[in-house]
Parts: structure tokens; sequence; C-alpha cells
């Protein structure tokens, strides 16, 4: 759905950051069992670099997660490629909601693949960084709001696809409600030991099928903002 306007040079990158280490990422996603070439593509043509501290740049195209501060992390690309595809897997959802905006990179992935991305952060300097990113990456169809997670975006609900990037003990019911009766729901569910990723699929008539993807480690979904 974009395409990025930030200089070529930036775009390109060097040594660590060169297309070479994002072709590299690529393929390690297909090795392990991402199928969704679109997915993929965008990965590997996202500059993963712009949404992390310089000082981490060297690590940008490495399959894991790195520290953004205030606790915080970008997920692990492998994580964020499952978690796209598998709510991509029965056809592209018009309109997402995000909760947990974080560095702002797996709203761009998505900004990349879907018309419209409502994301959600409850920490203020980290929202501030990534509107600063997005802008940078001229992200036009990607909204941001600085709020209560849990609370999700209910001025803007039904949500097609709603995607959680913390994991609490439950979906937390505002969220679900928010939900189109057709729509997907992907997040990470369980203690900070034990953490499952599940996707939720509305049959249309109020209940959903639940389904279990994997094992996954987030930081805590907390409400309230900071």
């Amino acid at each position: 759905m974009n395409v990025y306007p930030l200089p070529a040079a930036d775009l390109k990158g060097e040594g660590m950051t060169s297309q070479r280490a994002r072709d590299r990422l690529a393929t390690s996603l297909k090795e392990g069992g991402i199928e969704d070439a679109r997915v993929i593509d965008v990965i590997r043509n996202t500059p993963r670099h712009h949404f992390i501290d310089q000082a981490l740049h060297s690590r940008a195209y490495e399959n894991t997660a790195l520290p953004i501060g205030h606790g915080q992390t970008i997920s692990q690309p492998w994580v964020v490629a499952r978690m796209t595809e598998a709510l991509l897997e029965f056809g592209t959802p018009q309109k997402v909601l995000e909760i947990g905006t974080g560095s702002g990179y797996q709203a761009a992935i998505l900004s990349a693949l879907v018309p419209q991305v409502f994301t959600v952060e409850r920490i203020e300097e980290l929202l501030r960084q990534a509107r600063r990113r997005f802008r940078q990456l001229g992200l036009t169809n990607l909204r941001s709001r600085y709020d209560d997670g849990k609370l999700g975006w209910p001025d803007e609900a039904p949500f097609d696809a709603i995607i959680l990037t913390a994991a609490g003990d439950t979906i937390p019911t505002r969220i679900l409600d928010q939900l189109s009766p057709t729509g997907v729901l992907v997040a990470p569910v369980g203690s900070p030991s034990r953490q499952t990723l599940i996707r939720m699929r509305g049959d249309g008539q109020g209940d959903f099928v639940q389904e279990e993807l994997g094992a996954v480690s987030f930081v805590p979904l907390l409400g309230g903002i900071g």
C-alpha cells in the first residue's frame, strides 16, 4: 500500500543494514516456515534499522527481538511475519487495529499490506518516536493514538482484524467487542513464563473459533498510560 520515500541511500543501507543482510533475513523466514510471499517481501524491503537505536543497527536484520527502551522490545522478525501471515491468511482485511505501537515496525509492515491501519500506544515517548518514523517513511494510510491500549479504538470500530503485540492472561472484552462479526484477531495470551499465540475468527453469529499457533514471548499487556 505504501512505497517508502526515504532517500535511496537510507533505504539501501550498508554493511549490516544492506540489502544483502535483508535478503538473508528473508531467506531465514522462509526456512523458518513463513509461506506468504507478500509478507516476506515487505519485511525484506522495510528498513528495520530505522525502528531501533543507531547503536543496534548492526543487529537490525538478525532474527531476534531488540530493546527499544521503556522496558519494551521490537519483536523478532519471524514473529512479526507469523502474526502478519496469520492475520492475512483468509483474505486482506480493509481496516486493522494494532494494540501496542512500540517502535512502529509491526504497524509499518501492516501498512504495506492493508488499506488502513490504526495503532494505539500507551507510552507517549515511544509513540512520538514511532510517529516520526511513520512520517519519514510516508505512511499515509496509518493513524496512531496515545491511549490505554486495553480500551482499543472504539470510535473507529468495528475492525476487520486486530493484532495485539503484548500478552495478557485473556483478550480484553473491550477489544474483542471492536472486532467485526467475521473478523480475525491475533494475539499472544498467557503468563510471562508461558505464552501462546492465538488466532480468533468470528463466525458471523457472535461466536469465535480459536486456534493456537505456537509458543511466543512478549512483554505484558498493561493498562493506563505512561
